[in-house]
């Protein structure tokens, strides 16, 4: 019986130690991945800044804005799929020209945001 036992806590000892070094490989990862993700986050922020928003884009979004109200055409009324509560246009402006366009159009035709 005591060989039983011992047999026991030696395969309960190298559960544990098993169960131990596979639980620490995500904390080795761990930084690794914020890493990555900094660096991800350093692309986009550059991509976004290389293309800067314009004048010519507001003015040339005026212009449609003022045609589709001097045509009584209504706004899309359903916001776009990024849209959060308590967004503004100036918040879809990086993920869409048009449903940027959209949401100023639905401001200035409506008063108020989706």
């Amino acid at each position: 019986m005591g060989r039983m036992v011992q047999a026991a806590a030696i395969a309960t000892v190298a559960t544990v130690l098993a169960m131990t070094q596979v639980l620490a490989l995500p904390v080795a990862f761990a930084g690794e991945d914020e890493d990555a993700m900094a660096e991800m986050q350093k692309r986009l922020n550059e991509q976004v800044m290389e293309k800067p928003f314009s004048v010519e884009e507001k003015a040339k979004i005026d212009a449609y804005i003022e045609d589709a109200m001097k045509k009584d055409l209504k706004p899309p009324g359903q916001p776009p799929a990024t849209w959060r509560q308590g967004y503004t246009c100036s918040d879809l402006r990086a993920s869409s020209y048009y449903d940027y366009r959209n949401c100023l159009y639905y401001h200035r035709y409506y008063g108020r945001y989706w």
